[in-house]
């Protein structure tokens, strides 16, 4: 999202005249263009893509060389601006000794920016990363120097002496280890004159993966899918295909052998996960596939790892990188194939900064890197199986699992003829089949979308909801950390002993269950169980997540107990049964996806149950069990639902047979908020195929302590939104304290 005054951006400048040599440099920085800078003598083959430092106020900032012109569609292409005067400009200060942004990273950075109303230098700054393009310092080693005549040996100085001497040179920790002695001693000698150091050639930080190493024994329909996506990737040139499987069919195997394809023609593959604590178990896979480990890119990294992946993308020695969306904005040298996995996911819209879709801007990436990209999934989006449907888009699909494995048998419970007993949520046509299960020595998993031990608190007292402060959301209870929490903005505080209103004692009440609570019930009914709980508060990063995920494979563990990060692709080969507790949860509200999304997440959750040789089970706890979604999960028609969902939206032009721009309007007083949301709709745009929809509050009327109002273009799928936007954005100043944020195509509607 970006503030309406940067929505306005500058064009790139017009081709210099004869005059003062200059150059259009880049800043990772909220302006809304590149600003020209005067080229030094020492400078003249400065080349765009080239990373720069220029004086900026009186300050220094690190920039890029720019292209004269984006290369962008017509109705993104914005007019022509007037050139700054060969007195006023500034010089270039020096190029650094960094690897150039490539050419199609630089045409992807204009391209996001333009299509999302962004201003390009924050597109640059997500691909610029300052801190990882610092030059990574060089490693020093210790060889045998010509040993002074008055130094004093001893046993442990003559173990270093002898080992430098044989082995060196070697950094001073690794010298000490192998003389079994302190890291003192070393230094000692170094400080005697007895070693000299000695800059180390770095050994490439990620090892070549090889193709050869361990190819997998493929099913018949398995090896034609192998075969057919080794073609696209072996050949290479853009083209999208839809890699369509169930649940435990083996996408994975199969996509790996078009990454071996892509490694025999020496090019780099980027790989996209929508969680990043997928990671620890697909790194494990790729392991064994290839003899060596991916390079990892995602926010948990160190800054010195960061800027070693960095450089070593650019320079093309990490072949393949697995990662977060933000990969997608790395300086690849020879970027050969893109896989989004799990490409339904929501997980890829980012919502904070520069509002876009990885799984959009990865077919871009692709298009501009002339590369082939596959999109995986076992539940598509409906916007690429519309893309399919119109012939952009290939599509292979896989419609058995694995080795034999069966589907999970999908049932519902009507919470209405089985309720549970009072103050519990657990039916007990469920827990008889929980029962049963971790009997048979097998595993069992319950699975609510929901953090914490309850969602509200109230007062049995006087009705008083404790509410956040800074956000129209009530506060979740985490019980185990005594805490409420708001988690949209992160206020927590201790939870209070008394009403906060009415000071009643004792009289604070939890409303409805989080995975706590399921888990606190969970441990009654079943005393002698085994529970792990896996959800973000439980597993901060990759590393827990794959300690959690080995005491699952190590059957340390009889009943999971999660949120949706159970949902997320992972082989638990000895879960057999799975039990939604809330199968309703996803369906409530306005959102258009919400029935789209609900399908998807519950038949990925049931697709963790018997993915080996035993049969699954999978129980949905609902209290409608007559909707189109529940009837879907049981009858396994995921085509035909979709089918529907697609006939429901195409009279109202609703994504994907339309185009969406949402405006939020947010400012530190409603007032402020109201009028600028009444000025947009005064202003809003008119016209066949066009419809706008507000102001109104949004679900969330206040955000951090911002009041927020919403506004909804919609448009026929053949109109430019940008353009119409940006004219918009231009006839309407916000008050004081106001700003207007701007999400193209939005998948969150609060």
């Amino acid at each position: 999202m970006v503030h309406a005054s940067l929505n306005k951006r500058p064009p790139v400048r017009k081709p210099e005249s004869a005059g003062r040599p200059r150059v259009a440099v880049l800043l990772p920085l909220p302006f809304p263009g590149p600003f020209d800078y005067a080229v030094p003598p020492a400078l003249t083959d400065l080349q765009p893509g080239d990373i720069v430092s220029v004086p900026l106020g009186r300050r220094t900032e690190t920039g890029v060389v720019w292209d004269p012109t984006p290369a962008l569609p017509p109705e993104f292409t914005p007019p022509p601006m007037k050139a700054v005067a060969d007195g006023r400009l500034k010089p270039v200060i020096s190029r650094l000794d960094q690897p150039p942004l490539p050419g199609a990273l630089r045409r992807f950075v204009d391209w996001v920016a333009a299509y999302t109303l962004s201003p390009p230098g924050m597109v640059l700054a997500m691909a610029l990363r300052t801190a990882a393009t610092a030059p990574v310092t060089p490693t020093t080693g210790w060889a045998v120097a010509e040993p002074p005549p008055d130094l004093r040996e001893t046993p442990a100085r003559r173990r270093v002496l002898e080992i430098a001497a044989s082995d060196g040179p070697l950094p001073g920790t690794e010298l000490a280890r192998r003389a079994g002695v302190g890291t003192s001693v070393v230094r000692g000698l170094a400080d005697a004159g007895a070693l000299r150091a000695v800059v180390l050639k770095p050994a490439p930080p990620f090892a070549a993966p090889d193709p050869a190493h361990c190819p997998p024994t493929l099913g018949d329909g398995q090896q034609e899918a192998a075969q057919s996506l080794r073609d696209l990737a072996g050949t290479g040139g853009f083209s999208v295909t839809l890699l369509e499987g169930v649940t435990g069919s083996g996408k994975t195997e199969i996509y790996m052998e078009a990454i071996a394809a892509c490694l025999e023609r020496g090019r780099q593959v980027l790989v996209l996960l929508p969680e990043i604590a997928l990671s620890a178990q697909w790194t494990g896979r790729f392991t064994r596939r290839f003899g060596a480990e991916p390079a990892l890119w995602h926010s948990d990294l160190s800054p010195r790892l960061r800027r070693v992946t960095w450089h070593a993308v650019a320079e093309g020695t990490a072949r393949v990188v697995v990662g977060a969306r933000s990969a997608l904005f790395l300086p690849f040298a020879e970027l050969g194939l893109i896989i989004v996995d799990e490409e339904h996911e929501s997980a890829f819209k980012q919502e904070d900064g520069v509002t876009y879709h990885a799984r959009d801007m990865a077919v871009v990436r692709a298009r501009l890197d002339r590369a082939p990209i596959l999109l995986v999934s076992a539940t598509p989006s409906l916007e690429t199986l519309a893309n399919v449907g119109a012939g952009r888009y290939r599509h292979l699909a896989l419609t058995a699992r694995h080795g034999g494995a069966t589907m999970p048998e999908v049932r519902t419970i009507d919470m209405r003829a089985h309720p549970p007993e009072r103050g519990l949520f657990l039916s007990p046509v469920l827990t008889e089949a929980m029962q049963a299960t971790m009997a048979r020595g097998e595993q069992a998993m319950l699975f609510l979308n929901r953090r914490g031990y309850a969602p509200l608190t109230l007062c049995r007292t006087c009705g008083h909801r404790l509410q956040c402060p800074n956000c129209t959301a009530w506060l979740v209870e985490h019980r185990a950390r005594r805490v409420i929490t708001c988690h949209h903005c992160g206020y927590q505080e201790p939870t209070p002993p008394t009403c906060p209103s009415c000071h009643a004692e004792a009289s604070l009440t939890p409303i409805g269950p989080g995975v706590e609570r399921i888990t606190e019930e969970a441990r009654a009914t079943f005393p002698d169980a085994r529970l792990l709980v896996m959800a973000s508060d439980t597993l901060p990063g990759p590393a827990a997540t794959a300690d959690a995920v080995a005491q699952i494979a190590r059957r340390e563990v009889d009943l999971v107990i999660g949120t949706q990060i159970v949902a997320k692709g992972w082989h638990f080969p000895h879960l057999t049964l799975v039990g939604v507790v809330d199968a309703d949860l996803g369906l409530g509200g306005g959102d258009l996806r919400a029935a789209e999304r609900t399908v998807q997440l519950l038949h990925q959750v049931a697709g963790r149950a018997g993915r080996a040789e035993a049969p699954g089970t999978v129980l949905l706890q609902s209290y409608c069990t007559e909707h189109p979604v529940m009837q879907a999960l049981v009858s396994g028609d995921f085509a035909s639902f979709m089918r529907q969902e697609a006939e429901q939206r195409r009279p109202g032009f609703w994504p994907p047979f339309g185009r969406l721009a949402a405006l939020i309007v947010s400012a530190d007083t409603p007032e402020a908020a109201d009028a600028t949301a009444r000025a947009l709709g005064a202003g809003a745009p008119r016209g066949d195929g066009l419809q706008v929809l507000g102001p109104a509050p949004a679900p969330l009327a206040i955000l951090r302590g911002r009041h927020r109002r919403r506004l909804l273009l919609r448009a026929r799928r053949e109109i430019a939104l940008q353009p119409i936007v940006r004219q918009w954005l231009e006839r309407v100043a916000p008050e004081r304290g106001a700003r207007i944020d701007v999400d193209i195509d939005p998948v969150s509607f609060l």
